[in-house]
């Protein structure tokens, strides 16, 4: 098996090197590219909280590239925690999948850029998210699917918040995925203390219950983010649970 830390991208490079951001755009000039996006429920602690973790991973880690959005080896990247989504807007720009000059229309009529992102107005989206609950049963088939189809290369990332283990389906989805054996699944959990019930020992503890390998961190600190994303795992799925300040701090 080939994980993120060794694996040849669909690009020619390998992971750890960064892509090409549009513009020379770099992890600063995010909060910018987010203050182009207006108006009502923007749901700002939930986009925040995922900022960092969605810059390493597309500046260091997702083999995929504005031009190889639809390559069959290209990593697959779900955002589960679809409220919000104006960090992943900035990310995308910052990327070069979008246009930044699109970001001030945001939540508009004529929009691509809504409320919840769409896959089939915006490049490089894979899934139309804001249900909760539903993102990592989906990347469980997704990875699933790959493998059926001989693509074992292909890494499945999905970003699911810490509320969303308040819905069962993400129960039965870990159960599974372990079960399987789902070794290019990851899923990397932002925790900013919103879920209602939560899970006895915590969220990692719920995981490792199940056969998955799991860290850990700050989810503010890169380096510590890079690590554990690109952590071996043989033969088991991989989560990373990034600890960030309470939604309501």
């Amino acid at each position: 098996m080939t994980t993120n830390a060794t694996a040849e991208t669909v690009t020619g490079t390998r992971p750890g090197t960064r892509s090409e951001p549009a513009a020379g755009a770099r992890f600063e000039d995010l909060p910018a590219l987010m203050g182009l996006m207006t108006g009502d429920e923007k749901h700002g602690p939930a986009a925040t909280s995922t900022l960092d973790a969605l810059w390493v991973l597309y500046d260091r880690v997702l083999r995929v590239t504005p031009g190889s959005a639809e390559a069959e080896d290209r990593d697959r990247f779900l955002l589960s925690k679809g409220h919000g989504p104006m960090a992943y807007y900035a990310v995308l720009a910052a990327k070069g999948f979008i246009d930044p000059e699109v970001l001030p229309s945001f939540g508009g009529y004529d929009s691509p850029l809504g409320h919840h992102p769409d896959r089939l107005l915006i490049p490089g989206v894979e899934i139309a998210s804001g249900s909760l609950g539903h993102g990592l049963p989906l990347a469980v088939g997704t990875a699933l699917g790959l493998r059926a189809q001989g693509l074992t290369d292909p890494a499945v990332w999905v970003l699911v918040g810490d509320a969303e283990f308040d819905e069962g389906s993400n129960a039965e989805a870990v159960a599974f995925a372990g079960a399987y054996g789902l070794d290019r699944l990851h899923a990397v959990v932002i925790d900013n203390s919103s879920a209602t019930h939560g899970w006895r020992g915590g969220i990692a503890a719920r995981f490792e219950a199940e056969g998955w390998s799991t860290a850990t961190v700050d989810g503010r600190d890169h380096e510590a983010l890079y690590r554990a994303f690109t952590a071996e795992h043989p033969g088991r799925p991989h989560v990373v649970v990034a600890r960030v300040e309470p939604k309501d701090s």
